[in-house]
C-alpha cells in the first residue's frame, strides 16, 4: 500500500522538475533586457583586465589614487557604461518613450506603437531592443532643429543618475576631478547633451542616428563604425592603450548589454560591475552635484513614461479631452463664486494663503511669478476681484479670445508698455487692477527668472503674489511646441493643483527701479522656497530652441 501511494508522488516530482526548469528559463528570457547582462567576453579578456563583482553589501570603490601633480605621475581615467551603470533604472524603455512622444509631430502615434511593441521588446536582448526602440522613436523625424537631447531628455535622465556611480566615476579620492568617458548604446543625440552639459563628462562614445534628406531613418551606427569614427586613444585621454605603465590607469564601470565590450577589454585594467542587489541600494544624485542647475526643460510629458504609466496616459486621454472642455466651459461661463467650488469637484485643486495684511481694493497692481497661462485667473479668484486684467506677452490669439478675463497685450517696447499700463491703472471707466508677471515667461523648476523693473515705474503700490503649481501628467507650457495647445494640456491633467500666496504689500517710493524689482523677487522666492536667478526670457529660448523667441512670439499672436 505504501509503494502504491508513493508512486503518484514520485511521478509528480519527475514531471514537475522539468516543468519548473522550463518555466524558469521562460521567465529569465522575458526579463533579460531588464536584468544585468555580464560584460560578455570580458571574462576571457587578456592579461591585465579583471572584473570585480559588487554584491549588496559592497561599496563601489573609486579608482586608485594615482593622479599626481608631478610630470611622472599616472593619470586615472574612468570609462563608465550609461545603461545600468551611471543610470539606476534597469530599463531604457522610458527614455525612448519620452523621445517618441516629444521628438516631433505624430508623437502620440509613435508612443502608441512603441507601447504596443513592449511585450516583444522584452523578448529581445538589451542591445537589439534599443535598436528597435530607436527605429520607432526617430524614423521620419526631421533632423534640423531637433533639440531633444538638450531640451527634453536632461530632466528625466538626471533624476535617474546614481550618486554612488557618478561620484566614483568623476571624482577620485580626495574629491579630485578625474577624466570620465561615458559609453552608451543609446543614440548620441539623446544622451550627449545631458552628459556633457549637466554632468561635466569629458567624452561620450555612442552611436549616431543615420539620416537621409534631412530626416532620421531610425537606424544607428554599429559599434565598429563608432570606434572607427572616433580616435579612441584621444578619447580615453592618452597614448597607452594597455591601461598600465606610467601614462594612464583606466578603470571601467560596467552596465547592461554587450555594446562596446571590446573597449572595456582593451583599455580597462579593472572593471567594476554591480549586481542587481547592489543597484537597489543606490540613491539618485542630488541637484547640487550637477555641473550646472537644471532651470529649463521643454517636454509636455510631466511623468516618468514607464510602460504602465504610459498605458495609463493613453487610457486617460479619452476622458481627459472632454474633461478639459468641461473645465473650460466652467471657467468661461460661471462667476468665481460658482466656478471655484465646481472646478474643485472636477479635480482642479487650489489653495489660498493670505499674509499678515489681507488684500485691499486699494491695491491694483499684482505682481506674481509665472507658472502657466492661468496664473492671472487664480490671482483674480484668490482676491475675489473680477475687474483685474492680465498683462501678457506671448499667449496665442485663440487663448486671448477664450480667456475669461481681460488681457492686456504688451509690445516689449518699454516706453509704450509703461504708458499703456499707467493709463489702464488710472482709468476710471473700464480700468481696474492689473496682474503682471515680470519674468516674461514661465519657469517649471523652483527658480525665479530676473524680474523686469518696468512694474516699479508705474507709481502704484505692489501686491506680491507667490504662485506654485503642480501637474501629474502634462505640462501646460512649451517653448518649442504649439502654444495654442497649452490650455488643453493643462486642463487635461487629472488633478492640477495651485497654491496662491498673497504676500504683504510693498510700497513703491519715487524712482522704483531694479532694487525694488529684486526685493519683490526675493520675497516671492523666500515664500516659495525657490532660488532667484538673473536669467531672462531670452536665456530660456536660447537654451530650449536656439533662438531668442521673438519671432516665435509674433507667429503665436497670429495663431
Amino acid at each position: 500500500m505504501e509503494s502504491s501511494s508513493a508512486r503518484p508522488a514520485a511521478m509528480a516530482k519527475v514531471f514537475a522538475k522539468p516543468l519548473l526548469l522550463y518555466a524558469n528559463k521562460v521567465v529569465r528570457s522575458l526579463i533579460r533586457p531588464f536584468v544585468h547582462e555580464p560584460l560578455a567576453g570580458q571574462r576571457k579578456a587578456a592579461d591585465s583586465s579583471s572584473i570585480r563583482w559588487l554584491s549588496t553589501s559592497d561599496e563601489l570603490p573609486p579608482a586608485p589614487d594615482t593622479t599626481a601633480d608631478g610630470d611622472g605621475g599616472a593619470t586615472t581615467v574612468c570609462v563608465c557604461k550609461v545603461e545600468g551603470g551611471l543610470l539606476m533604472s534597469p530599463s531604457t524603455f522610458q527614455y525612448f518613450m519620452l523621445a517618441a512622444l516629444e521628438a516631433g509631430p505624430g508623437g502620440l502615434l509613435r508612443g502608441l506603437l512603441l507601447l504596443l511593441l513592449y511585450p516583444a521588446l522584452r523578448l529581445l536582448g538589451h542591445d537589439r531592443a534599443i535598436r528597435v526602440m530607436a527605429a520607432v522613436s526617430f524614423a521620419g523625424v526631421r533632423k534640423d532643429g531637433l533639440r531633444l537631447g538638450g531640451a527634453v531628455m536632461p530632466k528625466l535622465l538626471l533624476e535617474d543618475v546614481s550618486a554612488e556611480v557618478f561620484e566614483a566615476a568623476a571624482a577620485g579620492p580626495g574629491r579630485r576631478r578625474r577624466r570620465c568617458v561615458c559609453v552608451s548604446a543609446m543614440p548620441r543625440e539623446m544622451v550627449e547633451p545631458f552628459l556633457k552639459d549637466y554632468l561635466g563628462v569629458d567624452a561620450v562614445v555612442a552611436p549616431e542616428l543615420r539620416s537621409f534628406g534631412g530626416y532620421f531613418l531610425g537606424l544607428m551606427e554599429s559599434d565598429a563604425e563608432v570606434l572607427r569614427r572616433l580616435n579612441m586613444e584621444e578619447v580615453i585621454g592618452g597614448g597607452g592603450g594597455d591601461g598600465g605603465g606610467g601614462g594612464l590607469v583606466v578603470v571601467g564601470i560596467g552596465g547592461l548589454g554587450r555594446s562596446f565590450n571590446q573597449l572595456f577589454q582593451k583599455y580597462c585594467k579593472e572593471v567594476y560591475v554591480a549586481t542587481k542587489g547592489a543597484r537597489r541600494r543606490w540613491r539618485p544624485l542630488h541637484p547640487r552635484g550637477y555641473a550646472k542647475p537644471l532651470v529649463f526643460h521643454d517636454a509636455r510629458t510631466a511623468f516618468r513614461p514607464t510602460a504602465s504609466a504610459t498605458l495609463a496616459m493613453f487610457m486617460w486621454l479619452p476622458l481627459g479631452a472632454p474633461l478639459a472642455a468641461l473645465r473650460t466651459a466652467v471657467f468661461l461661463l460661471l462667476p468665481f463664486s460658482l466656478s471655484v467650488p465646481l472646478l474643485s469637484a472636477l479635480g482642479m485643486h487650489s489653495r489660498r494663503i493670505i499674509g499678515k495684511y489681507p488684500p485691499s481694493s486699494a491695491h491694483n497692481l499684482f505682481v506674481s511669478n509665472h507658472r502657466s497661462l492661468v496664473d492671472p485667473l487664480y490671482v483674480s479668484a484668490a482676491t475675489g476681484r473680477a475687474d483685474l486684467a492680465a498683462a501678457t506677452y506671448s499667449i496665442s490669439r485663440l487663448s486671448e479670445i477664450l480667456a475669461p478675463m481681460r488681457t492686456f497685450r504688451l509690445t516689449r517696447d518699454r516706453a509704450t508698455d509703461r504708458t499703456a499700463m499707467q493709463a489702464h491703472l488710472s482709468s476710471r471707466s473700464g480700468g481696474g487692477g492689473l496682474v503682471v508677471c515680470p519674468e516674461g515667461t514661465t519657469c517649471r523648476e523652483p527658480f525665479l527668472l530676473r524680474f523686469s523693473p518696468l512694474f516699479t515705474e508705474l507709481g502704484a503700490d505692489v501686491q506680491p503674489v507667490a504662485m506654485h503649481s503642480a501637474v501629474s501628467m502634462f505640462h501646460g507650457t512649451t517653448a518649442g511646441g504649439r502654444k495654442v495647445l497649452d490650455p488643453l494640456y493643462l486642463l487635461m491633467n487629472p488633478t492640477p493643483a495651485y497654491v496662491v500666496q498673497l504676500l504683504d504689500p510693498v510700497a513703491v517710493e519715487s524712482g522704483g527701479g531694479p532694487e525694488l524689482a529684486n526685493e519683490v523677487q526675493r520675497r516671492i522666492a523666500e515664500a516659495l522656497g525657490y532660488t532667484c536667478t538673473a536669467l531672462t526670457r531670452r536665456d530660456k529660448y536660447l537654451a530650449l530652441t536656439g533662438d531668442d523667441g521673438v519671432d516665435r512670439c509674433r507667429r503665436r499672436h497670429q495663431q
